[in-house]
């Protein structure tokens, strides 16, 4: 798939910029470049990773790292795309940060959550961001990754149950519900007709 969100020259950047991250930390990559890598779809321009603060106080002696108290997240700035790096007993992800990263899978070269949570962290993060720019990049990440044959709804189900995702798991409903089509990732009436049915028949 050929569509863009964000320019293709930012997106090169980013992506350069996190492999060579790769080469140098231990992380686990989540948000839209994860998406990405199980999807294919829409390139992303911010970074976001779990690390550990070992981690971390390896990238402090490299980086301006910069605590970002209000989100509970620290960030890098490029002036052209963020790094979020996120941490275990400090940032709020929704799900706990020890149950993403012990369920962390191989996915192009990174270690990226399990899909059906990763589904879940996007779901929480667009939550307070509907509305906004990243808020419909978080719908069209939700879609790509809600597309996919291999996303199993049963222990979708059961992780929403277990960490009280319900609310999460509603909107997304409503959010399936009002979506005539989904132009940017080329789903549209019918297919977008046959996947409501599909998915709603999983989660009934």
């Amino acid at each position: 798939m050929n569509a863009q969100y964000y320019h293709e020259i930012i997106t090169q950047k980013s992506f350069l910029f996190l492999q060579e991250l790769k080469k140098e930390y231990d992380f686990v990559l989540i948000g839209g470049w994860a998406v990405f890598l199980y999807s294919k779809a829409l390139k992303s321009k911010d970074i976001d990773i779990i690390a550990d603060y070992s981690t971390l106080a390896k990238m402090k002696e490299k980086y301006d790292v910069f605590k970002n108290e209000r989100l509970k997240k620290y960030e890098i700035k490029t002036g052209e795309f963020d790094i979020d790096i996120y941490l275990d007993h400090y940032s709020d992800l929704g799900i706990g940060i020890g149950k993403i990263t012990e369920n962390a899978t191989a996915r192009g070269g990174f270690l990226v959550p399990k899909l059906e949570l990763l589904f879940l962290l996007k779901l929480f993060a667009w939550k307070d961001r509907r509305g906004s720019g990243k808020g419909q990049k978080d719908e069209l990440d939700i879609f790509s990754l809600a597309s996919l044959p291999e996303f199993d709804w049963n222990y979708y189900r059961r992780v929403i149950k277990e960490n009280n995702f319900q609310e999460c798991g509603r909107l997304f409903v409503d959010l399936l519900k009002t979506r005539r089509e989904v132009r940017e990732l080329a789903i549209n009436a019918q297919k977008m007709s046959k996947l409501k049915k599909d998915i709603i028949a999983k989660l009934v």
